[in-house]
């Protein structure tokens, strides 16, 4: 399907603004999928302050240099890998020899860069070496999973432990409990000796059979442990935070002079992490969440002037509410972190809602988490639990002068927009004296809980065997990741200078406008 005239003026006007300094909102809407009166568009006044950086793909890669794709290696590959004769030489990388990936694969870029071709920035090729650092015989492992629930947690520590086993023939396999807490002896947290057989089905449940917790530990008590355990190579999995804890450990390593590869495997349900396609239980979560849009739409559809209103993750990037949104097709506004949101006004999510729900009689809603921050008030330290997830049960009166807190891993705890949302939606609708039913929906706990889809699955088993290659050959400091559809090694400082959000002027955005028939912006 061809863009609409008013989609390409809208484009325009983002990038204009962009150029000026001014956020990408045009306040123009498109038609939905049925005939709605066409209104005057106001003046574009009273901008909005600019919103906090926003990189585009480009944009961050213009940023990367060929010194920043380095990944360090421990020494000198000394013995034969146990797999070349069931893969055949064909099937290795040559240790320092891999084939690069672009970082930029755009003609322009390439054609650019003319006679330096060769200095383009390019990631290593990930797969299995011809020649280990480790010897798989004595070589010891850890494996240790951090931060909030994702989909394919077990999947990767299943595939770990079997690609060790059964393609290297690694016998010594250790699961810490608990994330990073199960690194210090004074936890309590007894490691876990992992074989195959404990691992059997673990990856048709969600969650994670080591167990997780956020926060970070110091370094040297971590240290201390693996030291002690005589721990070669540290499997870490889980987001931003947890890959940074990661880069500590291995600094410490390095004081002490220990030969310790620490790879990460990306988990964020967000899809939050830079230079890498998707991360994986992305798609699970946002599959996941299609159900509760459906009940959503079943539940606005049912009611003369219903609203269904969907909370789902997405603490500083919106995809998971983007990609749900197009997936399920019932959803007419979408609002995420990256724009920001204005509720009254012409431009208004409420002037929009009120033009909907009087041509088509119901709206379907989807806001991400870190929306619209600003319309929202604190909560009072009684409606979280210790490790700063949502608490059960009532809820104290918010107030605007409560502190803002953080949870266990310094993360600032968020306001629920939702419950904003549902109480400024139904207040609106009381001062115009038209009746509504409104039902909230946040299903965040559910899912984030469920277990892997079966396109997930089959990530989840080629970022961990992967992972598995690289640290026997000594690969340390970097992550797996999926970049223009080929596994690469990234390393952890690149992984994590950035923070990948939504491009509000490129494809995905605009094609969640186009599906839902909403205004590029709210403000």
């Amino acid at each position: 399907m061809g863009t609409t005239p008013r989609l390409r003026a809208a484009r325009r006007l983002f990038t204009k603004r962009r150029t000026l300094g001014y956020p990408a909102e045009t306040g123009l809407g498109l038609e939905s999928r049925t005939t709605v009166t066409a209104r005057p568009e106001p003046p574009l006044t009273d901008l909005p302050p600019r919103p906090p950086e926003n990189l585009t793909v480009p944009e961050r890669t213009e940023r990367v240099k060929a010194s920043d794709l380095v990944v360090k290696n421990l020494g000198p590959c000394r013995y034969e890998s146990p797999i070349k004769e069931r893969l055949g030489q064909r099937a290795l990388h040559h240790v320092g020899d891999a084939e690069r990936v672009l970082v930029d694969d755009r003609l322009s870029e390439f054609a650019g860069r003319g006679a330096l071709v060769s200095e383009m920035p390019t990631f290593e090729l990930a797969g299995p070496r011809d020649r280990l650092f480790f010897d798989p015989k004595t070589v010891r492992c850890g494996i240790v999973t951090c931060g909030g629930l994702c989909p394919g947690i077990n999947n990767v520590v299943r595939g770990l432990v079997l690609e060790l086993t059964h393609a290297y023939g690694v016998s010594q396999i250790f699961g810490f409990r608990y994330g990073f807490e199960g690194l210090v002896a004074r936890s309590g947290h007894e490691p876990l000796r992992l074989v195959p057989k404990m691992v059997g089905d673990i990856h048709q449940k969600g969650g994670t059979m080591l167990g997780t917790s956020r926060g970070s530990q110091e370094p040297a008590d971590m240290v201390d442990t693996l030291e002690k355990m005589g721990i070669g190579a540290l499997f870490v999995i889980g987001g931003d935070g947890t890959l940074r804890g990661a880069t500590k450990i291995l600094v410490e390593a390095e004081r002490r002079k220990m030969s310790l590869a620490v790879v990460g495997i990306p988990k964020t349900i967000d899809n939050d992490i830079h230079f890498i396609d998707r991360s994986f239980g992305f798609e699970s979560a946002f599959s996941a969440a299609v159900d509760a849009i459906r009940s959503a739409h079943v539940e606005a559809t049912g009611a003369r002037n219903g609203v269904g209103l969907v909370k789902l993750m997405g603490r500083h990037s919106g995809f998971i509410a983007c990609h749900a949104a197009l997936a399920s097709t019932d959803v007419n506004f979408v609002l995420i972190p990256e724009l920001p949101l204005r509720l009254d006004g012409p431009r208004g999510l409420l002037n929009h809602l009120d033009i909907r729900l009087a041509e088509r009689g119901h709206a379907v809603i989807v806001v991400a988490e870190g929306a619209g921050q600003d319309l929202c008030v604190d909560p009072p330290a009684a409606a979280f639990d210790s490790s700063g997830d949502q608490a059960s049960g009532p809820i104290a009166t918010w107030t605007k002068e409560s502190p803002p807190r953080t949870d266990a891993s310094g993360n600032v705890r968020l306001k629920d927009i939702g419950l904003v949302l549902r109480d400024r939606i139904n207040e609106h609708f009381e001062r115009k004296g038209t009746q509504i039913t409104l039902k909230y929906i946040d299903p965040s706990y559910q899912i984030r809980s469920v277990p892997a889809s079966p396109s997930d699955s089959i990530y989840c088993w080629n970022l961990a065997r992967n992972a598995v290659h690289a640290a026997m050959a000594g690969y340390t400091e970097m992550l797996i990741g999926r970049w223009h559809g080929r596994f690469v090694h990234v390393p952890l400082p690149l992984a994590t200078r950035f923070r990948k959000q939504v491009d509000v002027g490129e494809d995905l955005w605009m094609s969640v406008v186009e599906s839902t028939g909403q205004p590029v912006g709210f403000a």
